[in-house]
């Protein structure tokens, strides 16, 4: 993909992925996110020809105006969207794949000062909501969800749904069947791939909620049956009586 697909990407995913766009000038001036990005792309160009200062200085100023720090030896992969996003930290070794979506606060960090691969690897239409942080150097797979606030510290199957702290996977959706399809052209499938991204991150099971609910229901039975032993203990002393 040549520079110009790739900066036509970048504004198209935006108005995918956000209801609140109107306009390519209001896109162009006015989303962070997209302005994060291209100054990571013009960073990370000087960062492959083995520059220093330059792409750092290039990520310093991209936080400064923005509130999202992407170290320039990332590799982000095309349609990234990155929505509100201040706060959002992705650090040197993070790979980000096809069209992933960020939410404000998110962190793609590491745990230790170990050298080498050491952050996260985020597979394609993968979603992190607000506040989550993915820690250590493993795989999140494809299509997978992580929920607000949560805390990732290990792998993450293809589509799965990731919630709490630390994170666990509390629902997997499986692959989906494989179908026989028309043949159709490179671009129609490259938006059908955009288009392939389930931002109902708000939509997510709570299994300590669901816990607490067991918790209550077996209380209330114990309850139950203990005026039941009482009310029986307290006959058979009237009867002996």
């Amino acid at each position: 993909m040549n520079l110009l697909s790739t900066l036509k990407k970048d504004i198209r995913v935006v108005f995918e992925r956000d209801p609140a766009a109107k306009s390519i000038f209001e896109v162009l001036l006015c989303y962070p996110g997209l302005h994060a990005i291209w100054l990571y792309r013009l960073s990370h160009y000087f960062y492959k020809k083995n520059w220093v200062v330059i792409p750092r200085l290039i990520s310093h100023l991209g936080r400064f105006l923005t509130g999202i720090e992407i170290h320039p030896g990332a590799q982000i992969g095309p349609g990234l969207f990155i929505d509100h996003g201040s706060g959002i930290v992705i650090g040197e070794t993070t790979i980000i794949g096809k069209n992933v979506t960020l939410y404000q606060g998110v962190t793609l960090g590491g745990t230790g000062k170990e050298k080498g691969k050491r952050h996260p690897t985020i597979g394609n239409n993968v979603v992190v909501a607000c506040g989550a942080k993915v820690l250590g150097s493993f795989t999140v797979g494809d299509h997978a969800k992580i929920g607000a606030g949560s805390v990732v510290v290990k792998p993450v199957p293809a589509y799965a749904t990731v919630v709490g702290i630390p994170g666990r996977v509390i629902l997997i959706k499986g692959e989906k069947t494989q179908i026989e399809e028309k043949p159709i052209s490179p671009k129609m499938r490259e938006l059908a791939e955009e288009l392939d991204v389930d931002l109902s991150h708000d939509k997510l099971p709570d299994p300590e909620l669901d816990m607490i609910k067991t918790l209550s229901h077996r209380i209330s039975d114990l309850q139950l049956q203990l005026e039941k032993l009482k009310k029986e203990l307290e006959d058979s002393k009237n009867n002996h009586a």
